[in-house]
């Protein structure tokens, strides 16, 4: 009798324990998954807006066909301005790419060496960087060097840099995340050093480099280097959630674009065309072709799908932190993919 008593109770116990587990349940992400697919990429976007996102813009290049413009939700919530497909996004760590490809630029020009180290290149580091002595440039660019990333020193958010030094400042003087070349660790902060770098050699600013180099030649005349060099108009306002205040004149130092020149960008980068002689070989030993980014306010997703041949840019332009929208975006851009790739083989 015992025996059965607890018996039924660990089997009421489970019961009520797996009925509580179902509040835990991210049920909007299972939703967005699970419901039917919609015929149409507008029809994904608009449900997307549903599913809470302020606003979202996706482009669409498929070989062969005249690129296709989405949107939805808002450009800005307050003043009531709809989304538009050719609004200027904060697109974030995306702008690695870009610094990637300048760097195999000035590589195959002989103005940098992937092989020297970051005490070569910044000697007043050497006592600040451990390790310092050991990494080289290639490391920092494929996110191996066991720099530390200053965004997650735990005063950044409470007390955020008003600088580009002070930003440094929080990945100084720290133990290394690991031997440089032994692991991988994304670091904001190899990127950062990166750009300085190229300031360094060049005598002159990285973006006006990615200017002259990539983006006048490939015509990306809606790709800007700073946040100072735009009609703040143009900026797709940027959300995050439970906070009423519009983001987007927070100053990143990082690159604005429209989702089209981002796509024609992307197809550069996949092609080869954004390419000189011998730069592409060099750039495939140290980078991707494809990237994410994500600011407070501002999520993209920058992707080649070559089985298709077609490259597919989602910007939206609501986050927060916890990874939640971040979780949603993926699955709306899975989702949008799903679509294209649908219609493509009927």
């Amino acid at each position: 009798m015992a025996k059965k008593q607890i018996k039924r109770i660990l089997r009421i116990a489970f019961i009520l324990a797996s009925i509580s587990s179902l509040w835990f349940v991210p049920w909007i992400l299972v939703k967005a998954w699970i419901l039917p697919l919609p015929d149409t990429v507008q029809e994904q976007v608009n449900e997307a807006i549903d599913h809470g996102f302020d606003g979202m813009i996706v482009y669409v290049d498929q070989a062969g066909k005249p690129p296709e413009f989405y949107a939805a939700g808002w450009h800005d919530r307050k003043n009531k301005i709809p989304a538009c497909p050719q609004a200027l996004f904060k697109i974030a760590s995306i702008t690695k790419l870009y610094i990637a490809v300048a760097v195999a630029k000035l590589v195959k020009d002989g103005r940098l060496s992937l092989d020297k180290t970051l005490a070569d290149y910044f000697p007043e580091l050497a006592g600040r960087i451990e390790n310092a002595d050991k990494i080289t440039l290639r490391m920092m660019v494929q996110h191996r060097s066991g720099i530390p990333n200053f965004i997650d020193h735990p005063d950044y958010w409470k007390k955020p840099p008003k600088n580009r030094q002070e930003t440094l400042e929080y990945a100084l003087d720290l133990p290394a995340d690991f031997e440089p070349g032994e692991d991988y660790g994304y670091s904001n902060t190899n990127y950062m050093l990166i750009e300085d770098l190229i300031d360094k050699v060049l005598g002159y600013s990285h973006q006006q480099y990615i200017k002259e180099e990539i983006l006048i030649p490939l015509k990306l005349n809606n790709t800007f280097g700073s946040l100072h060099d735009v009609d703040i108009d143009d900026v797709m306002s940027g959300y995050y959630v439970g906070v009423e205040e519009d983001l987007k004149t927070e100053y990143t130092g990082l690159m604005l674009a429209t989702a089209e020149d981002v796509g024609k960008f992307l197809r550069a980068l996949n092609d080869g065309s954004v390419f000189n002689e011998g730069e592409q070989e060099i750039y495939s030993s140290i980078y991707v072709y494809e990237h994410t980014g994500l600011l407070v306010g501002y999520q993209s997703i920058a992707k080649y799908h070559k089985d298709i041949d077609t490259v597919v840019i989602q910007f939206n332009n609501t986050t927060n932190f916890d990874g939640y929208d971040w979780n949603l975006a993926e699955i709306v851009y899975n989702r949008i993919v799903k679509i294209v790739r649908s219609k493509k083989s009927s």
